[in-house]
């Protein structure tokens, strides 16, 4: 738990003292200990001393998780299509042959009972989405991945390229019997230019392990992930995952310099430039980043990773409307300027939620409408301290914050993130959660979360009963890039919520020119409402593309597009 000293007194002992020293940054860690001893007392009396509570699931959540459908049996409209050929202990010898007798190279439930083994590749951690896969390879090589998706190309086999299986809308797990072509043993890090800041790595690395051997270097990941600790970099290139840090260093396709793919018929498209200038010619590695996985199976990256901060901060807020918290990121945006690393925006329900869950006291004296999470990142220590003074004496005089902590030390720090970065896992707790990844223009970003709500309780769906299928509708997100992140907490899937929920999301986004998908892709969950975010003439583009690339429609069916 971050320190609770009050804002206001923080501000006064920084005119009184002058200008602290900030911490030196690290990476965050949500599994770190507090090592309460070894802080000074002052410091150590801002910790709580509660121990994490287990939240107490309901019999119907436990019942929902046991029940796991079958995407097939959610989504009857969906049929298995008769262009694929069906798996035969002569397909499985032919993958032997490739990857060797080698038990961690193949997963076989066609000869042997591997329902077990296979079960992890088979659903998505949501437990939303469940497939019938028989067969799990895992290429240890780019020569490997070509081999075997040329095989499954002349013979007409589905495959579903999984990285770390961390998505929300069903993109990488498989509908039916496709091939899993999970890129976990496809995990070195080639190379690192310490005078560029060129990482060349392959497709199956860890993103939080990339990221602590760029911190080894003095460098930084240009992104930062929830689940960091599982996802892979080459399912973030896929789903041109954003996360945490996009405010400040860009997206994937500003980052991303080169890629290593293989196509559907084996074709290895070696494009791993390591420069940031290569006006040569149509620039072709885009069309894999975010394409999860329809046009072929990234191998390798190059990416371009900035310096890592020597000075950081971390500001917690409470606000008392959404139009506050608005005037906060102006207020930032104006003052911080080229030192702001991260807005995150949390409503008080997500924060009751963590509350709930963890058994932890607020970092904050008192409850407020809304939080709001700001990070600093810069070189300077002296002149990010001054900046920060300035914006803080500014939005708590003008009246725009109403309460706030700052972190004093490394181990606070990642306490305030804990607080927007345990949203996810706490939803999780309550049973199965409708998850909207979407931009919205700024002024009318919360407001679908309060229509949400109020739709679903005009249902009568919402409520503290048993017999009440959702429990709670909160927001929260990256208001730094119109990224709202709407979660309907359910105590299990209910077709019921899900026809109250949509088209009326998407609806209401398309109706304020915003996108469906914000990050995370279109998967399987949002494949057939493409429509309200791009034009008949960009999907017909988009086909033709797929058509291109993938003739015979082997990678990733029944998704996307």
């Amino acid at each position: 738990m971050a320190c609770r000293t009050p804002l206001t007194p923080a501000l006064r002992r920084l005119v009184r003292n002058g200008t602290p020293e900030l911490r030196q940054a690290t990476p965050r860690s949500s599994t770190l200990p507090i090592n309460r001893t070894s802080l000074p007392a002052t410091s150590r009396r801002c910790f709580g001393t509660s121990q994490r509570k287990p939240f107490r699931q309901t019999a119907t959540c436990l019942q929902a998780q046991a029940k796991d459908d079958f995407t097939s049996t959610k989504y009857p409209e969906i049929r298995r299509d008769d262009r694929f050929a069906r798996l035969t202990p002569e397909h499985v010898a032919h993958f032997r042959s490739l990857l060797g007798d080698n038990a961690s190279a193949i997963i076989d439930g066609v000869t042997a009972d591997a329902a077990d083994d296979i079960a992890p590749f088979n659903s998505d951690w949501m437990r939303k989405y469940r497939g019938h896969c028989q067969l799990v390879l895992k290429p240890s090589t780019t020569e490997e991945v070509s081999q075997i998706l040329r095989y499954c190309n002349d013979n007409s086999l589905a495959v579903v390229p999984q990285g770390g299986n961390t998505g929300l809308v069903g993109g990488s797990v498989p509908v039916f019997d496709e091939i899993v072509l999970s890129l976990s043993r496809m995990s070195q890090i080639i190379s690192f230019d310490e005078v560029s800041g060129t990482l060349v790595a392959e497709a199956g690395v860890i993103l939080e392990v990339a990221d602590q051997h760029l911190a080894s270097k003095g460098y930084i990941f240009p992104l930062d992930l929830g689940a960091k600790g599982s996802c892979q970099i080459g399912g973030n290139l896929s789903t041109n995952a954003g996360g945490l840090r996009l405010l400040r260093y860009g997206s994937l396709h500003g980052t991303v310099l080169g890629i290593e793919a293989v196509l559907p018929d084996g074709t290895v498209v070696d494009d791993l430039c390591r420069l940031r200038k290569n006006n040569t010619g149509y620039d072709l590695k885009q069309l894999f980043i975010g394409a999860e996985g329809t046009l072929g199976v990234i191998t390798k990256v190059s990416i371009q990773c900035p310096q890592r901060p020597a000075a950081q901060n971390v500001a917690f807020f409470g606000l008392e409307s959404y139009e506050a918290c608005q005037k906060a990121f102006r207020e930032a945006k104006g003052q911080l300027s080229e030192i702001l690393s991260a807005f995150e925006l949390m409503d008080e329900g997500s924060q009751a939620l963590v509350r709930q869950v963890t058994g932890n006291k607020s970092p904050l004296e008192s409850t407020s409408p809304f939080y709001c999470l700001i990070e600093t990142s810069g070189s300077n220590a002296e002149h990010d301290a001054e900046k920060l003074q300035t914006f803080l004496e500014s939005v708590m005089e003008s009246g725009v914050v109403s309460d706030g902590t700052l972190a004093e030390n490394e181990t606070q720090l990642r306490a305030l993130w804990s607080w927007r970065e345990g949203i996810t896992e706490a939803l999780g707790h309550l049973g199965g959660v409708y998850k909207y990844d979407v931009s919205i223009p700024l002024h009318d970003m919360y407001q679908l979360v309060e229509d949400t709500r109020a739709r679903v309780a005009e249902a009568g769906l919402l409520g503290d009963k048993e017999t009440d299928p959702v429990r709670a509708v909160v927001g929260y997100g990256h208001m730094g890039d119109s990224n709202l992140h709407l979660n309907v907490a359910t105590r299990s899937f209910d077709e019921r919520v899900e026809k109250v929920l949509e088209p009326f999301v998407y609806e209401w986004i398309a109706k304020r020119q915003g996108s469906i998908s914000a990050e995370h892709g279109l998967g399987l969950a949002k494949k057939k409402y493409i429509g309200y975010s791009r034009s008949e003439g960009m999907i017909g583009l988009m086909k033709g593309i797929k058509g291109l690339y993938d003739p015979k429609g082997i990678m990733n069916p029944y998704k996307y597009i």
